[in-house]
C-alpha cells in the first residue's frame, strides 16, 4: 500500500523531533514554530492510529513503534538529502580548498607543471598540497584527495587513473655511456656507477627491479652501490645529467630529457610496465564539485601523456 504523499513533511518532522528528543529544539533547526511541529506529530500520529513518542513536561522519548519507525525513515531521509545536496552540488561552481597528500615526484609531474592552467580554470580553487612520500591515511589525515602509484593504493579507496601504465627507466648520460660503455642486462651493472635513492619515510634504499624478456620471465632484484646517495629525485636527476652515475627513475619523468638526448636510457626490454599513478579519494558519495573538477582535470592530462 502507498504512502499517502501528505505525510511525507510529518514524517521528515518526526525524525528531526526524534533526533534531538526535542521539539523546541527541531523547531530551532528547523526555524519554525514549536506549535507547527506538535500539530505535525499530533495529525501523524492520528493518521497511523499509533503513538510515537510519549512525551512529558521535561522528557521525551520513543514509543517501540515510533524507534522502529526512526529506524527506518533516518537512512531514507539522509539518502534524499545527499541526493538533493548532489544534484545542487552539480550545478555549483568548483570553489573552495583541495588539500592534495602527494610524493613529491607525483607533484612536479603531475601538479607543479599544471597548476596555473587549473587554477586559470577554476579562480575559486586553492590548492594546498602536502609532500608526503611515504603512504599517508587521507581520511584521517583531513585530506580531500591523495596521488599514488597503483601498487600503493588502499583496497577501500576510490581510485582514478591518471597516467598510463609507466616502467623504471634506467638512464645516464651520453657522456657517461662513452666513457664507461652500456650494460647489456641487469649483470653488467655491477661494473657500473649505480646511483641510488634512499626513501625519507622509511631509510629503505630503493633497489632495482628487472624482468628477464624471455619466456622465462625471471625476476632479478639488483641494490645500487654507487658512490652517491639521494634522497631527492630531482638532485639524482641532475646528477645524472652531470654523467655521475646511471639512475633508476620513473620513465615519465625522463621522457624530456631521453627526447633531447641529454640521456640515453639502458635496458628497456629488463624494465616491465605496472600500474600508474592514481588519484585516489575516500568516496564517490556526496563527491564535491571542487573533486569532480580535479579529477576531470588529470583524466585529460593522462591523454596528453599517451600521446606523448
Amino acid at each position: 500500500m502507498a504512502v499517502d504523499p501528505s505525510l511525507y513533511p510529518s514524517l521528515v518532522w518526526f525524525v528531526r523531533i526524534a533526533r534531538h528528543s526535542s521539539i523546541t529544539k527541531a523547531a530551532e533547526e528547523g526555524e519554525v514554530s514549536r506549535a507547527a511541529l506538535s500539530q505535525h506529530l499530533k495529525s501523524l500520529e492520528q493518521q497511523l492510529n499509533v503513538r510515537l513518542l510519549n512525551r512529558s513536561t521535561r522528557s521525551m522519548s520513543l514509543t517501540e513503534e515510533g524507534q522502529r519507525l526512526f529506524d527506518v525513515l533516518t537512512p531514507a531521509i539522509e539518502s534524499v538529502d545527499r541526493a538533493v545536496a548532489e544534484v545542487g552540488e552539480s550545478q555549483a561552481e568548483p570553489s573552495g580548498v583541495i588539500r592534495i597528500n602527494t610524493s613529491r615526484v607525483a607533484a612536479r609531474l603531475l601538479l607543479e607543471p599544471k597548476m596555473e592552467s587549473f587554477l586559470a580554470r577554476y579562480p575559486k580553487l586553492k590548492l594546498e598540497l602536502i609532500l608526503d612520500d611515504g603512504l599517508s591515511n587521507i581520511i584521517s589525515s583531513g585530506m580531500d584527495a591523495g596521488i599514488r602509484l597503483g601498487e600503493s593504493l588502499a583496497e577501500q579507496m576510490v581510485a582514478v587513473p591518471v597516467t598510463p601504465p609507466i616502467s623504471m627507466a634506467i638512464v645516464g648520460s651520453p657522456e657517461y655511456f662513452a666513457k664507461h660503455g652500456t650494460p647489456e642486462t641487469p649483470d653488467d651493472l655491477l661494473h657500473h656507477n649505480c646511483l641510488a635513492f634512499r626513501f625519507t619515510s622509511s631509510g629503505i634504499i630503493d633497489r632495482w627491479s628487472f624482468t628477464s624478456p624471455d619466456a622465462d620471465k625471471r625476476v632479478l632484484v639488483f641494490e645500487p652501490k654507487g658512490n652517491g646517495v639521494f634522497n631527492d629525485d630531482e638532485s639524482m636527476l641532475r646528477a645524472a645529467l652531470h654523467g655521475v652515475g646511471l639512475i633508476q627513475h620513473l620513465d615519465l619523468c625522463v621522457q624530456q630529457y631521453l627526447a633531447e638526448g641529454s640521456l640515453v636510457r639502458v635496458l628497456q626490454s629488463w624494465c616491465k610496465p605496472f600500474p600508474g599513478f592514481f588519484l585516489y579519494v575516500p568516496s564517490r558519495a556526496q563527491m564535491p564539485a571542487k573533486i569532480r573538477a580535479l579529477i576531470d582535470f588529470l583524466v585529460e592530462q593522462r591523454g596528453e601523456f599517451e600521446g606523448g
